[in-house]
C-alpha cells in the first residue's frame, strides 16, 4: 500500500507551525497585565492582559499556556516519533501518528474557535487544516486493512471498550450539568466569562465523546473498525488527558483550588496511557515488510 509523501510534508509543517504557536504562547509577555472587564452581560471578568492570550480571561489563558507546554514538550516529539515509525512501515507507528494528528486537530480546532483573535490566527488555521488532511490521509488506508487480525485474541476488549464508553458517559454527564440547567432557567452558564458560547462542551458533546462511545461499543463487539477507532482514540486520549493534567497543574501553581480534579484527572490520564500500552503490547506480529511505504 502506497502512502502519499504529502503526509510527511504535512506533519513537518504541523511541527514547525506548532513550535511557533506554542513558543509564542508560552513566552510572550507584553501587555498591561491583569485588569477588570465588564462583559456585555454585566459580569466583571479578570482579563489576563499579557502575551498572545492577553484578551483571554485569566483561567483560560493559564490553561492555554499549560497546554502549549505539553504540546511543545510532548505532543510535537511524539508526532515526529510516530512519523518516523510510520515511515518504517510499522502499523503501530501509523496508529500512533493518527492518534497524535487527532490531538493536534482537536487542539487547534479549539484554539481557532475559542481563543480571542490574535496574531496567530492564520497559524491556527494552517495547523487545523494540515492536521485534518494529514489525519484523513492516514485513516483512509488503515480503514481498508483488517486491523483486528493484528491483535491477539487475548486483547481485553471489554475493559478497553468499557473505559471508552465510561469516558464518554462521565464527561458527557459533567458537560450536560453545565449546559442543561441554564437552558431551563434561561440564564447564562456559570464561568462563560466574556466568551460567546460553550465551545469545549459543544464540540465534545457533538463530536469527540460520541466517537469515544461508538469506538468502545464496536471494540467490545470486536468489529474490525472498532480496533482501528479504539486504538487511535486511546493514543489521542492519552495526549489529550496529559494536556488536561498540565492545565490542572498550571492552575494549581497560580493558587486556584483544583481539588478534586488534581487527583481525578491524572488518574484518568494514567489509565488511558495504560490502555494504550495494553493495545500495543497485544499486537500479534509486525507489519509485512513487503508492503511498500512511501511517506
Amino acid at each position: 500500500m502506497r502512502y502519499k509523501k504529502a503526509v510527511s510534508m504535512l506533519v513537518y509543517g504541523i511541527s514547525i507551525l506548532a513550535i511557533l504557536a506554542t513558543t509564542v504562547g508560552i513566552f510572550s509577555k507584553s501587555g498591561p497585565g491583569e485588569f477588570e472587564h465588564i462583559s456585555v452581560r454585566g459580569e466583571t471578568i479578570t482579563i489576563f492582559g499579557r502575551g498572545i492570550y492577553q484578551d483571554m480571561s485569566v483561567d483560560v489563558a493559564i490553561q492555554g499556556i499549560a497546554q502549549d507546554v505539553v504540546t511543545l514538550c510532548i505532543g510535537i516529539p511524539f508526532l515526529l516519533t510516530a512519523l518516523y515509525f510510520a515511515r518504517k512501515g510499522s502499523l503501530k507507528g501509523r496508529i500512533m501518528l493518527s492518534g497524535s494528528l487527532l490531538y493536534f486537530f482537536l487542539t487547534y480546532l479549539f484554539y481557532l474557535a475559542m481563543a480571542m483573535f490574535n496574531s496567530l490566527f492564520l497559524v491556527y488555521i494552517l495547523l487545523l487544516s494540515a492536521s485534518f488532511f494529514a489525519l484523513i490521509l492516514m485513516l483512509f488506508p488503515l480503514y481498508f486493512e483488517i486491523i483486528n487480525q493484528h491483535f491477539h485474541s487475548r486483547l481485553p476488549v471489554t475493559f478497553l471498550g468499557g473505559f471508552l464508553i465510561f469516558n464518554a458517559v462521565v464527561i458527557g454527564s459533567l458537560w450536560l450539568q453545565v449546559v442543561v440547567p441554564p437552558l431551563f432557567r434561561k440564564v447564562i452558564p456559570v464561568d462563560l466569562d466574556h466568551y460567546t458560547t460553550l465551545i469545549v462542551q459543544g464540540f465534545d458533546l457533538a463530536l469527540f465523546l460520541p466517537i469515544s462511545f461508538i469506538s468502545g461499543v464496536l471494540l467490545i463487539k470486536r468489529v474490525p473498525i472498532g480496533f482501528l477507532l479504539g486504538s487511535v482514540y486511546f493514543v489521542f486520549l492519552s495526549l489529550l488527558m496529559t494536556a488536561l493534567s498540565g492545565k490542572i497543574i498550571g492552575m494549581a501553581l497560580t493558587g486556584v483550588n483544583v481539588i478534586p480534579a488534581i487527583f481525578i484527572i491524572p488518574a484518568i490520564n494514567l489509565t488511558t496511557i495504560l490502555c494504550s500500552i495494553i493495545i500495543f503490547k497485544n499486537f500479534k506480529h509486525k507489519v509485512n515488510r513487503d508492503i511498500e511505504i512511501n511517506l
